[in-house]
């Protein structure tokens, strides 16, 4: 791994914003969900969550692995699956919809824990995740047509949270545990290893200061012989 390498990753995770995500409510279009990944990795990002059912999603586990390699993707079978553990954190939820009481999307302090939720490409939000929702936001358009796509109304309206968010320095520290950070700085750097641990169900080995394996024949070797003593 070059030095350029192991320093573009540290400094990625160490802008991660914990406290900030996206729940999709059925939005099923591979290249809609694909493009609001890609701007959750643009926005620091780490989680996001969806509800979705099964034909669709499994379409887009296939067409989206390169940004899947920088976020992961929590599938729930419903709204309240996903969002009661981030209400219990004391997540306020925000939602893209025009309805009498919403707001502009730049009245909101996005540098409160925030789960935005984005509802589907033609039906809009669903009933049930209405009931959770603590404030309606709309992004001020002045065409013919009603709505912006859904994946383009998440990239403005995150791009107003990253704003507000470096201007509170919320991007300036490390805000994920040094745990999680460790992971991940193992995944991102080291793929097809953390695959290998991940499918044998195998503690990542240790790294150096360098971000490299140490000793990884050795490792390598203390694995296959752990693994024929098992059989």
């Amino acid at each position: 791994m070059t030095p350029e390498r192991k320093n573009r990753i540290e400094a990625v995770l160490s802008k991660r914003q914990p406290d900030l995500t996206i729940l999709t409510d059925q939005v099923h279009k591979g290249r809609n969900l694909s493009a609001i990944v890609r701007t959750a990795d643009a926005v620091g990002i780490g989680h996001i969550h969806c509800v979705i059912n099964d034909d669709d999603y499994y379409a887009f586990r296939g067409t989206a692995k390169g940004s899947h390699q920088w976020v992961k993707v929590h599938r729930h079978l419903g709204i309240s699956d996903a969002l009661q553990p981030l209400q219990q954190q004391s997540f306020q939820v925000i939602a893209a919809d025009v309805t009498d009481s919403s707001c502009d999307f730049r009245e909101v302090d996005y540098t409160r824990p925030t789960v935005l939720i984005l509802g589907a490409e033609r039906d809009g939000l669903s009933v049930e995740s209405r009931t959770w929702v603590d404030q309606f936001v709309t992004v001020p358009m002045v065409g013919m047509v009603e709505s912006f796509n859904v994946s383009v109304a998440a990239g403005i309206i995150l791009a107003e949270a990253l704003r507000q968010r470096q201007c509170a320095g919320l991007y300036d520290h490390q805000r994920i545990d040094n745990a999680e950070f460790q992971q991940l700085f193992f995944e991102w750097a080291h793929p097809k290893i953390a695959a290998y641990c991940q499918e044998k169900a195998l503690a990542y080995p240790p790294l150096d200061a360098e971000g490299e394996i140490i000793n990884p024949s050795a490792w390598y070797a203390s694995v296959k012989q752990q693994q024929r003593q098992n059989q």
